[in-house]
This record gives C-alpha cells, structure tokens and sequence, in this order.
C-alpha cells in the first residue's frame, strides 16, 4: 500500500513514529515470536486457536510495521520555526468555533491529531484567523470560523 504522496511532519512526529517503530520491531515482535512458540508447544496446529490467534497477531504487527517504515520513507520534515501562525499548516493547533457557538481544539498532524487530508484538515490548511470554511464531511457539511493559530 505506499503511496508516494509525501508525509508532512514536524521533527517531534518523526520522532514518535520512529520511536513506535522501534518498539515494534524489538520488545513487541519478540513477544508475539515467543506467542507462538508457545501455542506450538500445545499441540495439533489445526485446531489451535492459541497458534491461530497468535499469528494473526503477527500478520498485523507486520503490517503495521510495513505502513511506518512507508511514512517515515515519505516523511518531509517541517521547520517549525519557518512555520507562519497567520496560516494553518501542519503542526498548526487551531480553535474553530461551529455554527452552534461549540469550540473544538485541533492540532493539524497526521500523528495523533487531525490528518491533514481529513475533511477538517483540508479546509483548514492554508486558512487564517478570522476566515469562515466549509467541512465537507462524509455525514454532511458544517461550517466553523477559525478562532486562533498557534
């Protein structure tokens, strides 16, 4: 599944998939070996949910595996200190009020925040203080008026 689109990062989000990775690749794929070594030792493999459980398991670690290896290869990191607060950008933290007076704060990451290629992402990105967008989200649109960036 890689997607040569670029992954936009600031250096703290690298760090934090890399450091997810690491823990991927040691500590939690070597439990997951140990798993089904153990569920090996029970016996007959074909009806072995222990075994079965376990490497499936495994199958996901992979993958996961395979998908940070993709984005840390993609990644593009960003001079934050470059980064303007009059526009939205990735690593921005912004407050948008909704149209029934509710605020939400969103940081703009595509690691533990709102991904820059979600609804609130897109029309986020390169707006300002003050401006009015449009959320076009899969249940509907709404609309919300950016409150600050920081």
């Amino acid at each position: 599944m890689p997607d040569e689109k670029a992954e936009h990062l600031t250096q703290a989000q690298k760090e934090q998939l890399e450091a997810e990775l690491a823990e991927l690749e040691g500590p939690k794929r070597t439990e997951v070996v140990q798993a089904i070594a153990t569920a090996r030792s029970f016996g007959d493999l074909s009806e072995n949910f222990e075994y079965h459980a376990a490497k499936n398991e495994q199958g996901l670690l992979e993958r996961r595996i395979v998908m940070l290896r993709d984005r840390l290869d993609r990644a593009v990191i960003i001079d934050e200190s470059k980064r303007s607060t009059d526009k939205v950008s990735v690593g921005s933290s912004v407050e948008i009020e909704d149209e029934q007076g509710e605020r939400m704060q969103v940081e703009i990451s595509s690691v533990g925040g709102v991904s820059p290629d979600s609804p609130v992402g897109r029309a986020l990105l390169g707006r300002k203080v003050g401006d009015e967008v449009t959320v076009e989200a899969p249940r509907g649109s709404w609309r919300a008026r950016i409150l600050s960036v920081a």
